[in-house]
């Protein structure tokens, strides 16, 4: 491995880091939230898009050579199984948000109610469960 693949798989890395320490820092210097996510969204865009022109740096995992054209399908699917982990989590993590709170108010205002309440939160959860499946079907056809 040269110095140059290093800084490659490094800089993604440290790109998240600095953006998550800039995104701290102006949430406690009371800057605008809404815009401190969008600057985090890009962020991810960014170091995604990194991740994408260069595939030997997600599959570097697995421990591949940096060849010419080495490690391209392992890393696209490296990349696939993250997105569809990272994306299903990301929207079941909205869905609970949206239902959770609507379920505690429901339950509050009627106790019978928990058991119809409860089974909408649990479906915002199965999109993430569906996400890792698909992560783990990916997966499973590399090696």
């Amino acid at each position: 491995m040269t110095i140059f693949d290093f800084i490659i798989m490094a800089l993604p890395v440290a790109f998240l880091l600095i953006s998550v320490a800039l995104a701290v820092r102006a949430v406690s210097h009371g800057k605008n939230r809404k815009r401190t996510m969008l600057m985090q969204l890009a962020s991810f865009a960014a170091v995604f898009a990194v991740c994408m022109v260069c595939p030997f740096v997600a599959s570097a995992a697995a421990g591949e050579p940096a060849a010419a054209g080495a490690g391209g399908a392992d890393g696209m699917a490296f990349i696939g199984a993250a997105a569809a982990t990272g994306l299903s989590c990301i929207g079941g993590g909205i869905a609970v948000a949206n239902a959770a709170p609507a379920a505690i108010g429901a339950t509050s205002e009627d106790p019978k109610a928990f058991g119809k309440a409860i089974i909408f939160v649990a479906l915002g959860e199965g999109i993430a469960l569906y996400g890792m499946l698909i992560s783990i079907m990916i997966l499973s056809k590399i090696g």
